[in-house]
């Protein structure tokens, strides 16, 4: 049982590279439909968010900085919470269901980077 279950440590940073990768190579689209309208420079923000998802993944594989590069995804996790799927949550129209379930499944993350970066982080260097 142990063994299936220290699989989560594997199994946790892919879907960040992925939504990162999958950013990378849908820059415009990515950039009208997630970035909030009132944002500059929309294309610039899928940039560094996408990098920034790949370097966590990159950082948590490797267990260098990874206790940072997870309490920095959980803080990323948050603003994406509270600046792109709650205003959608919470305005009652058609996406809100979708917004809705955006937020619980970046709520469900931004609790496994917490996790992670306490008890699962090797690198325990720069955060405490």
């Amino acid at each position: 049982m142990n063994a299936f279950l220290s699989l989560g440590r594997w199994l946790f940073p892919v879907p960040f590279a992925v939504f990162g990768l999958i950013h990378l190579l849908n820059v415009q689209a990515m950039a009208d439909y997630v970035v909030p309208a009132y944002m500059p420079s929309k294309i610039v923000w899928v940039y560094l968010s996408s990098l920034g998802l790949i370097a966590a993944a990159v950082s948590m594989y490797l267990g260098k900085y990874d206790k940072l590069a997870a309490t920095l995804l959980a803080v990323f996790l948050l603003f994406v919470i509270l600046m792109v799927h709650l205003p959608g949550a919470m305005s009652g129209g058609e996406g809100a269901q979708t917004s809705v379930s955006m937020v619980l499944r970046d709520l469900g993350m931004m609790a496994g980077a917490m996790i992670y970066a306490l008890h699962l982080a090797k690198d325990r260097s720069v955060v405490g």
